[in-house]
């Protein structure tokens, strides 16, 4: 077996700029396409991989979430899908779906995702066992070398917030921008986050 020092590491790509995300709105499981500004920054993200693995082998997996604004995120970045995850779709916001959160405070003062209920939709207990169950699949993968997963922003927070053994709640403490990469390593057994929230400039 390989040791810790030569496990791959997890590439985590948030889908570029979306008309919603721009503006705010929570956008779960609402399929919205790129903006024009999303595309170039879904092509500089393809840059930015390139450069954060230099000369590394091909990643054994690209694991992609359904909504179209994260497959194609993924094309323009150069990667090409091995599977697409129904599990890497973002948070279910249920009725706050398409909401800003000024939107939403007029009715639910003093809300945010990580510390109240959407009603009809996903708790962050909930999002932290559907990553909690990417993560032990990834896992398994590392021994061979990277795995990428193109997602989501609150999605990925949480998986960095499990990654290193945090509720999910405490995706809370970093965060994702627009076709933004993270990267989830590992030392001598321990989970680290190796880089957060990288884009070209």
């Amino acid at each position: 077996m390989p040791s810790h020092d030569t496990l791959g590491r997890v590439f985590l790509l948030r889908h570029g700029e979306t008309a919603w995300s721009a503006s705010g709105k929570h956008t779960g499981r609402t399929d919205v396409p790129l903006t024009e500004h999303g595309r170039d920054l879904a092509r500089a993200a393809g840059r930015t991989y390139a450069a954060l693995r230099a000369d590394a082998p091909p990643p054994v997996r690209v694991l992609v979430s359904p909504r179209v604004r994260a497959r194609e995120t993924a094309e323009l970045a150069g990667l090409t899908a091995d599977v697409v995850d129904d599990r890497l779709a973002e948070w279910d916001y249920g009725s706050y779906e398409g909401l800003t959160t000024p939107e939403i405070r007029r009715t639910d003062p003093g809300w945010t995702v990580w510390s109240h209920p959407s009603p009809g939709g996903e708790s962050a207990g909930q999002v932290g066992t559907r990553a909690d169950a990417v993560l032990a699949d990834v896992r398994g993968l590392l021994t061979d070398g990277d795995v990428v997963l193109v997602g989501h922003g609150h999605f990925s927070r949480v998986l960095m917030a499990r990654w290193i053994g945090l509720p999910a709640a405490g995706g809370v403490h970093v965060t994702m921008d627009a076709a933004a990469w993270s990267v989830l390593g590992d030392e001598r057994g321990e989970p680290r986050l190796d880089h957060v929230n990288l884009r070209l400039p």
